[in-house]
């Protein structure tokens, strides 16, 4: 699964990326979860993030890495309640509750976020 940066930059720079990710990311099945949208929506809206059409930048990533969406169901948002307190911010913990929930890896260049791995999640970064 990859987190909003990981998609970003898969598609804007992939050099950015290790190749670690990018291969598995060409390997799939991937999945983009719909936080990651609602996240580049907010973004956008706010004007802190531009990727033009925030919804054609959805159906375009989808359809240009080939991943598979992610909705966001019930014991996604349980799963939040169980995560240690790393950092605040609300769009990675619902991904990380997301991918723990789902038995998925999480694709992230986020520094924190692999201080969340445990047995039941595990981090490419």
């Amino acid at each position: 699964m990859l987190d909003t940066s990981v998609a970003l930059k898969a598609v804007a720079a992939p050099e950015l990326l290790s190749p670690r990710i990018l291969r598995a990311i060409e390997q799939g099945p991937s999945f983009l979860s719909v936080i990651a949208y609602w996240e580049v929506m907010i973004k956008v809206m706010k004007g802190t993030l531009h990727v033009g059409d925030a919804r054609q930048w959805w159906t375009d990533t989808l359809e240009a890495l080939a991943l598979l969406p992610l909705l966001f169901r019930p014991e996604h948002v349980e799963a939040i309640h169980n995560l240690p307190s790393v950092h605040q911010d609300p769009f990675d913990r619902a991904m990380i509750a997301q991918a723990t929930v789902e038995d998925l890896t999480l694709l992230t260049t986020d520094g924190l976020i692999p201080r969340y791995a445990s047995n039941r999640l595990r981090v490419m970064h």
